[in-house]
């Protein structure tokens, strides 16, 4: 089941004096399976297109289907597809809510129609996969740590067992250590389930780290749709609409500048230390 959009267009404020478009005529599809990244500056129509994914907005132009149907067609099941599409928003935590993370994760299964014993078991499932002790199920929402509170909230929307699953900056104010936790557990999570996932992030690391197709929007329009290497390939064009690529791709860039054969698209720490040790080793004539 894939996700498109067609010709979408999202304008707030339509005939008032706060008018403005956010997304400007934007056509994409999701296959499933597929680890994608979503960049963009600050008011580039990131967070308003993935609230399309859902149906959470309505186009005022376009459409948007899942599986080949209009979900804004008469009649279609919009709520159905949220227990398909499930959206993590950024600082996940303000969604917790009841007593205890057990229960709280328990809440979209009970949604769903699922007997308690049910409910319980994807609960627990969904707590297992995102490293939640047990020690914890018990306790408030509110007195975890925020990494463990993040966990919770993306528990509670794997419990629906969502074929995508869309995370809006899941790591915005966490430490390096828990940014890392939470997006290895997130891409441990897409091999192991082979389910979608949908990363809105701000920081280029990351997506080169974790994504195989990046997609950057600017002023609402999108911009580049590709792998992460080939759009880092415009780090310069990235820097006019406020983006900065991967710190490897200036250096790989600077070193091959200089005269050292490295690969200009290794983005990460991994792939630039053994490119450049490589290149190293092919210049002392070793290899």
């Amino acid at each position: 089941m894939s996700l498109k959009l067609d010709h979408v267009n999202y304008t707030y404020g339509i005939g008032s004096a706060y008018e403005m478009h956010a997304l400007r005529d934007v056509s994409l599809e999701i296959p499933d399976g597929q680890f994608v990244g979503i960049i963009g500056h600050t008011g580039s129509g990131k967070s308003t297109l993935i609230q399309h994914f859902n149906a959470l907005m309505q186009p005022t132009s376009g459409t948007v289907s899942w599986n080949g149907e209009d979900v804004w067609a008469d009649g279609y099941d919009r709520r159905s597809l949220r227990f398909h599409v499930g959206l993590v928003f950024q600082y996940p935590e303000y969604q917790l809510f009841e007593e205890d993370v057990l229960t709280d994760v328990m809440f979209g299964p009970k949604n769903q129609g699922l007997s308690k014993e049910d409910q319980q078991k994807r609960a627990e499932d969904a707590l297992k996969l995102v490293g939640v002790p047990e020690e914890l199920y018990r306790k408030s929402p509110f007195d975890l740590s925020g990494g463990q509170k993040r966990r919770v909230a993306i528990a509670g929307v794997l419990a629906m067992e969502p074929s995508v699953l869309v995370l809006d900056e899941p790591t915005a104010g966490l430490d390096p250590r828990g940014r890392d936790e939470i997006l290895d557990q997130v891409k441990y999570l897409q091999e192991q389930r082979s389910i979608t996932v949908v990363l809105v992030s701000h920081s280029m690391e990351d997506v080169a780290k974790y994504v195989e197709r990046l997609i950057v929007m600017n002023r609402g329009e999108k911009v580049f749709d590709d792998t992460p290497e080939a759009v880092f390939d415009h780090y310069l064009e990235l820097e006019q609409m406020g983006l900065a690529a991967p710190q490897m791709t200036y250096l790989m860039h600077e070193l091959s500048d200089n005269g050292l054969d490295v690969d200009i698209h290794a983005d990460t720490v991994e792939t630039a230390e053994k490119s450049i040790l490589q290149a190293l080793k092919k210049r002392a004539g070793e290899i």
